[in-house]
């Protein structure tokens, strides 16, 4: 889905003006996301028997929670994401372990730790969607479960919103295997909304230099993109990791649609991101950039 950021409108503070993001998913989100400051592993899928894994009680601001590791690392999936679908949790995480996808997430249900909804979807009729909840959220801050630096979301945006925020997670799996053949490590999940807020920081202490070109370049520099056409565009997620080598490094995926517009995916692939799609839309994305002569791999989701 696209979202391109527009430096050349002025920001100032908290009253900036967003009416030069991409409105296909901007959408007024209330969620505000924090940051959780614990450093821990990647995650991997739950293999163990659920009999060497009893849960734990764990005291939150007067409430208390029963809950395994297992379930904590499935609530962190789901909170860098902001909304999940049931099947790829099941397939990804839980390594297509049905049931204990089912004893894990009644648990969590169960305590107000997350929420299950079925959204209407355009092409599929309708998914089962999960997102934290205000309490998972702020169980997972309290206890300080996510990696360093990890921005987790909670509660669920608009229905196509959600979808697609969901789509992210295959996607993210897509790009993750490959960078953990090569010996990358400790990934991030950087979504857009928090690489959104970052530039709008940036640009408002510029004060009255944000209206320079070179001023706007060099905060899309400060934050590895690129400006295209005098915008910003911002992919859908970055993975950031470390190397074999232990060098920081970083990628940028851009799920694409057959409801594109030519602009903005022509804008995508010139700010170098990976593109993606649905395997049913590539070969008419294909078209598209073929028509403009443009050279881009398009990858099947």
């Amino acid at each position: 889905m696209s979202r391109t950021f527009d430096p050349r409108e002025p920001h100032a503070g908290d009253t900036t003006d967003r009416s030069d993001i991409d409105s296909s998913r901007s959408g007024g989100d209330s969620r505000s996301p924090e940051r959780s400051p614990a450093a821990g592993p990647s995650v991997q899928p739950q293999r163990r028997p659920r009999s060497i894994e009893p849960r734990e009680i764990y005291e939150i601001r007067g409430r208390s929670y029963r809950v395994r590791d297992s379930e904590v690392r499935a609530m962190v999936e789901v909170g860098k994401f902001r909304a999940l679908a049931q099947e790829d949790l099941i397939e990804f995480f839980y390594s297509g372990a049905k049931d204990y996808f089912r004893a894990d997430f009644e648990n969590l249900v169960r305590q107000g730790l997350v929420e299950l909804k079925s959204i209407p979807h355009e092409a599929q009729g309708s998914r089962t969607l999960l997102t934290l909840t205000k309490q998972g959220h702020r169980f997972l801050t309290e206890t300080e479960a996510a990696q360093k630096g990890q921005v987790l979301y909670h509660g669920f945006a608009k229905p196509r919103e959600a979808h697609h925020d969901a789509d992210l997670y295959r996607l993210y799996h897509k790009a993750a295997e490959k960078i953990e053949r090569d010996g990358g490590r400790n990934l991030r999940v950087v979504l857009d909304y928090e690489m959104k807020k970052r530039i709008y920081q940036d640009l408002a202490k510029l004060g009255k230099d944000r209206n320079s070109p070179a001023h706007r370049g060099a905060v899309a520099e400060r934050h590895a993109l690129k400006m295209v056409r005098g915008k910003i565009p911002l992919p859908d997620v970055r993975i950031e990791y470390e190397t074999r080598d232990g060098e920081r490094a970083r990628i940028d995926l851009e799920l694409a649609t057959g409801h594109y517009r030519l602009r903005n995916l022509v804008a995508k692939v010139l700010a170098g991101f990976s593109i993606f799609a649905h395997g049913d839309e590539v070969s008419k994305l294909r078209k598209v950039l073929d028509q403009r002569e443009l050279t881009a791999e398009i990858l099947s989701l």
